[in-house]
């Protein structure tokens, strides 16, 4: 395997394919205030044509998401901006320690495959930097794929970012998260405006049906630690996994012009590994069993 000095241009570490002739594992790593739930449908159509999947759940969410007591009906609005979070001291470091074991236990049975979401893009970053001699290829499906800058909050001020409307979003915080150490958004929220705003950022197309199902999948919590970590790929060891960006090109809240400057990023710092893009017409949130991605994700695995 290939290096050269971070901050270089280096040759990919892998031709792109499996090399020892097993099928590769597809390990999926979820974003912000959500679960392994959001890639169910992906990896049961992916399970059914063949391919090795999990989706992973991060600390604190899924199996271990914490739901306030103060978030159930009727809500407690005072008790839901006070109440505790064990999220409250989790890191990035946290997060990359439990999808390296992940990979570790996927790797013992061929290639390994690393796809993350939104804020997961950051997670697959630092397992990037940390092990990519156990990754086949880096996946970021409308993700964050810091280069240049240090970390999302970086990215949130910068032109490129003008169209988000994360503001919408960020509308249903109800907490102070220097307080609680965690933004807590109410998905719940009672308030016809703020819930709009939240589909239009998140899931344009969808029937106000299909809107309230992902509202009741989302988890209010996430640490305020996340966004604020360490998060560029390095040219010497992220640089050298082959990768795939796939561009959401109605994404309200990462909008296409941000993930356009991403691949640049990437493409800039390793020359002799460019970026495979696609391109799928979904909003932010998918979802991501769209027959596009599926198809994109089973080329990948099939190579």
């Amino acid at each position: 395997m290939t290096t050269t000095p971070s901050g270089t241009g280096t040759a990919p570490a892998h031709d792109g394919g499996h090399g020892d002739g097993r099928p590769p594992t597809l390990v999926f790593v979820h974003g912000t205030n959500s679960s392994s739930s959001a890639w169910l449908g992906l990896v049961r159509e992916l399970t059914l044509r063949g391919h090795r999947c999990v989706a992973v759940d991060l600390p604190g969410h899924g199996d271990e998401g914490f739901f306030p007591s103060a978030y159930q009906a009727p809500q407690d609005p005072a008790g839901l901006a006070a109440e505790p979070s064990p999220l409250a001291g989790l890191t990035i470091d946290d997060y990359v320690e439990r999808v390296v074991g992940v990979v570790r236990r996927a790797r013992r049975h061929g290639p390994v495959i690393l796809v993350g979401a939104s804020q997961g893009g950051v997670t697959v970053s630092r397992v990037g930097n940390a092990v990519p001699e156990l990754l086949d290829r880096v996946v970021y499906v409308a993700a964050y794929c810091c280069v240049d800058l240090p970390n999302m909050v970086a990215y949130l001020a910068e032109p490129e970012n003008g169209e988000s409307l994360v503001a919408q979003v960020t509308a249903a915080a109800v907490a102070d998260p220097a307080v609680l150490g965690v933004n807590r958004i109410n998905w719940r929220s009672a308030d016809p405006a703020v819930v709009r705003g939240i589909k239009e950022c998140l899931a344009g197309d969808f029937t106000d049906e299909g809107a309230r199902r992902m509202l009741n999948m989302l988890e209010p919590d996430e640490p305020v630690s996340i966004p604020m970590a360490e998060a560029r790929g390095q040219a010497g060891t992220w640089g050298r996994i082959p990768r795939t960006y796939v561009r959401f090109t109605r994404d309200r809240l990462i909008p296409p012009a941000l993930q356009d400057r991403f691949i640049r990023e990437a493409d800039r710092l390793t020359p002799g590994n460019p970026t495979d893009v696609r391109s799928v017409p979904a909003p932010h949130i998918g979802p991501f069993d769209r027959p596009e991605l599926v198809e994109i994700f089973a080329e990948l695995a099939g190579r």
